[in-house]
């Protein structure tokens, strides 16, 4: 006979957090008009009522459909509008189609939410029942379940961002939240004398499955900046002709630069910049945002730097965050950083069993890992081994950039 659960700490702390979570994603949308939450600006993006009711498909998909007994979806036909990219799941609505569907009305997918948060409630206070070998996976799926509703909370902003700037009106969702505002401390750059290092996750507390194993890499003597590159900084990249010299940059950003005619980061309108609070003058010792990997690397080889691999960039920040270290300002709170690691599986990765497995493993190619966390990150979910990515050429995300170096000392 297998031990009983006896998780009621661990199952009462999961259900406080779900309760946080999930009214958190509704809190987003307060104040929206009903013709927003359908609103998708390009194929990248989704709308928040899908945002909203794919959130809720994963829970009901992988915990209450298989593990809670009567439960029933509303309508089985919603699998298929708000399955994002499971293949071993079913069909799915195509993707850049989202914002045609009008139907569920918002109302009907709020009801849907209801159901699925107290069927949820029922499976986790049923869990303190359960033998622990069968409770602990479940118990490990729900917080999977919440840190990926927090991942959809950053996109449902950015993706209305985006949808946002497209309309003339240039609507304003409302105060920005705070984190992306210039440097309290001066710039500088922080050695390092690298060798023989451990990087990713050590196991303790929640991580998704890319950041693991923990692993050494051998990193040569490098400097990183103390701060992130300002407005005020990519505005002389600009002023130097930045955009009009394709020796800065990588053929296929050149060809994008070319094609889609950038001159400046994604919400630049000459010296004002449009934000969640709509349009407004653009600081010029704030962090530069919103730009591709392409312009970061173009900016990094203009400036005579370049951008810092993922295992630099923990390596420092854990470091920093030691007892008697000094934190690296801007590591969390403010941009995602890009740097110059292509996404990849780090050595003896091996994607979860199941569905679940596709969460990241099937993206490990033709993208670049991004750091820290942005002013968009909801609270608590950022940590020094998270590996954020997207495609080069993605710009809408809240993502800016940190200067790296050769070399063990401060540059003359």
């Amino acid at each position: 006979m297998g031990s009983r659960a006896h998780f009621p700490a661990e199952s009462t702390r999961l259900l406080q957090r779900l309760q946080a979570v999930r009214q958190h994603s509704e809190c987003l949308i307060d104040g929206l008009e009903p013709e927003d939450l359908c609103l998708q600006g390009m194929a990248d993006a989704s709308p928040a009522k899908w945002h909203l009711g794919h959130t809720t498909w994963f829970f009901e998909t992988f915990l209450l459909e298989p593990h809670l007994s009567g439960h029933e979806t509303p309508d089985r036909r919603w699998g298929h509008l708000f399955n994002s990219y499971y293949e071993a799941i079913g069909s799915r609505h195509p993707r850049p189609q989202r914002g045609l569907l009008t139907r569920p009305a918002i109302g009907e997918v709020l009801a849907w939410r209801r159901r699925v948060d107290a069927g949820l409630e029922t499976l986790l206070l049923e869990l303190d029942h359960r033998p622990a070998e069968a409770a602990a996976p479940l118990l490990a799926l729900v917080e999977l379940g919440l840190q990926h509703e927090q991942q959809h909370q950053e996109l449902l902003l950015m993706d209305l961002l985006d949808g946002f700037s497209r309309n003339p009106l240039e609507p304003a969702y409302g105060q920005e939240p705070p984190g992306a505002s210039a440097p309290e401390s001066p710039g500088g750059w922080r050695s390092h004398p690298g060798g023989l290092v451990a990087i990713g996750h050590a196991g303790d507390g929640f991580h998704f499955d890319n950041e693991a194993p923990r692993h050494r890499q051998w990193l040569e003597p490098f400097l990183v900046a103390e701060t992130l590159v300002s407005n005020d900084d990519y505005a002389a990249f600009i002023a130097d002709d930045g955009y009009r010299r394709p020796e800065l940059w990588m053929s296929e950003g050149w060809a994008v630069v070319q094609e889609r005619g950038w001159c400046a980061p994604r919400y630049w309108r000459g010296d004002w910049e449009f934000g969640l609070s709509g349009r407004r003058p653009r600081h010029p010792q704030a962090p530069v945002r919103h730009l591709s990997w392409f312009e970061a690397d173009a900016f990094a080889r203009w400036s005579g730097g370049r951008l810092p691999s993922e295992a630099e960039w923990e390596l420092v920040v854990t470091e920093a965050s030691q007892p008697g270290g000094r934190p690296l300002p801007q590591a969390f709170g403010a941009l995602w950083q890009w740097t110059a690691t292509p996404y990849r599986p780090y050595p003896g990765f091996q994607p979860a069993t199941g569905a679940v497995g596709e969460y990241n493993g099937k993206f490990m190619t033709s993208q670049f890992v991004l750091r820290g966390s942005s002013f968009l990150t909801p609270a608590g979910h950022a940590r020094p081994t998270y590996r954020n990515f997207f495609a080069p050429h993605c710009r809408w995300m809240a993502a800016g950039l940190r200067l790296a170096r050769d070399g063990a000392s401060e540059p003359c």
